[in-house]
């Protein structure tokens, strides 16, 4: 952890890995003052340790009842309100429709939609009051498309591009966007786990599986973190872009 001066705040939520580790770092390096918040403090020491800036480890369970909230008011009181939000954190079940708990479509709902609502609910009131803000969602091309056996992971994004376009509009006149940014198949870790489990479920090899998520996108490989990076930190520096949901996918979903 380190202290911060006059640089405007950012709050990055699973920040301790993949596209949330790799946003932590380009905002720290554009001079934001970077609050980093995932489930592991390992990790997030590790990616403080790679911001260039000053950082703030807050370890949170973002599902957990007050857990949003008692970030906000811990980044506003060590530093200052978020000038911008990156709402990342996020996960993935795989499971036919009838094959879905309950539990599983309540997981689904509960990080992938109710907890960035949340993030969104306590973070506008202070950009609104500023007059700016940038806040940016990592969704996923399943939030434009359906595909098998991700029912819930697919209903949860839809309704997480639904939400960004509803505050988009609320806030048009206020200065602060809402965005998403909508990946397709990204080489993450939550890509790895998701090959493991078609490696598991139908004997295919590990690199069979990857293969089958290369062939997803039109330009045949895994999105890098690198280019969903890019297209966060555009939404970042561009007033201009608000209520949309940015594909980047290789092509597979053209819109």
């Amino acid at each position: 952890m380190s202290g911060r001066e006059t640089q405007p705040v950012a709050l990055v939520t699973g920040a301790g890995r993949g596209i949330g580790r790799g946003v932590a770092v380009a905002l720290s390096e554009e001079g934001y003052a970077v609050a980093l918040t995932s489930r592991s403090v390992e990790q997030l020491e590790e990616v403080a340790a790679a911001c260039p800036g000053p950082t703030l480890v807050l370890p949170a369970d973002m599902v957990a009842p007050g857990a949003v909230d008692e970030l906000v008011a811990r980044v506003e009181q060590e530093w200052a309100a978020p000038e911008v939000v990156v709402a990342n954190a996020g996960a993935g079940v795989s499971a036919s429709v009838e094959k879905t708990s309950d539990e599983q479509w309540q997981q689904m709902l509960d990080l992938n939609l109710t907890a960035p609502f949340r993030l969104l609910r306590a973070t506008i009131p202070a950009m609104k009051q500023a007059g700016n803000g940038r806040i940016v969602v990592v969704a996923s091309v399943a939030a434009k498309i359906g595909e098998p056996y991700i029912s819930a992971y697919t209903a949860s994004k839809h309704g997480l591009l639904g939400l960004v376009r509803s505050a988009a509009v609320e806030l048009a006149r206020s200065g602060v966007t809402v965005n998403a940014v909508c990946p397709g198949y990204v080489d993450t870790p939550m890509t790895d786990a998701t090959v493991q489990g078609i490696v598991d479920k139908t004997g295919r090899t590990a690199e069979e599986a990857r293969r089958i998520l290369e062939a997803k996108q039109p330009i045949q490989r895994l999105i890098t973190v690198d280019e969903v990076v890019e297209a966060v930190l555009a939404c970042v520096r561009n007033g201009g872009i608000t209520g949309q949901g940015i594909n980047v996918d290789g092509g597979a979903v053209q819109s």
